[in-house]
């Protein structure tokens, strides 16, 4: 589903994970429902967020209006990514890799969620360490944003972008 955000952009939502949480009260448990959202325009732009509530609609209405509030650019070349990195974040740990046109998406779960929405049509990740979905996003996330495109190094290193691929 497209949503329209404030700024005019279109982004599309894609739901993660929705966990039951309970709390222990004295009259007995109370449930409620925590779901983990990534929103993005497919051509580089990406948010996540995590909406609470006691009902599953309400919980993901939530996780998109935050998700919507942590909006990133990413770098992108072509369909892939510029360069491989490792994205940190807690335990958890993805290393994501460019691919050659035509790969497609290797990627498992919480991973395969976010790199679909930012749009990157060609990419080989690995989760490393955690398997929480949390942790996993938060550290795609990290690594996304870490990218840096060839030009941005070369204005960095005052050099051309000729001068950084001799």
């Amino acid at each position: 589903m497209a949503l329209i955000d404030a700024n005019g952009l279109e982004l599309t939502e894609k739901v993660v994970s929705i966990n039951r949480v309970s709390k222990t009260v004295k009259g007995g448990r109370i449930m409620k429902f925590s779901a983990l959202v990534v929103v993005g325009d497919k051509n580089g732009i990406i948010g996540f967020g995590l909406g609470k509530s006691g009902e599953v609609p309400d919980a993901i209405r939530k996780g998109i209006e935050d998700a919507k509030k942590n909006l990133i650019k990413v770098s992108l070349r072509g369909t892939t990514i510029p360069h491989e990195i490792i994205g940190k974040f807690g335990a958890g740990e993805v290393l994501l890799m460019p691919a050659a046109p035509g790969t497609g998406v290797i990627a498992g779960g919480p991973v395969r969620a976010v790199v679909e929405v930012a749009g990157i049509k060609d990419i080989r990740t690995r989760s490393l360490r955690s398997t929480n979905p949390s942790n996993v996003v938060r550290a795609t996330f990290n690594g996304l944003a870490s990218l840096k495109s060839a030009e941005e190094v070369a204005a960095k290193r005052g050099k051309s972008v000729k001068e950084i691929f001799r």
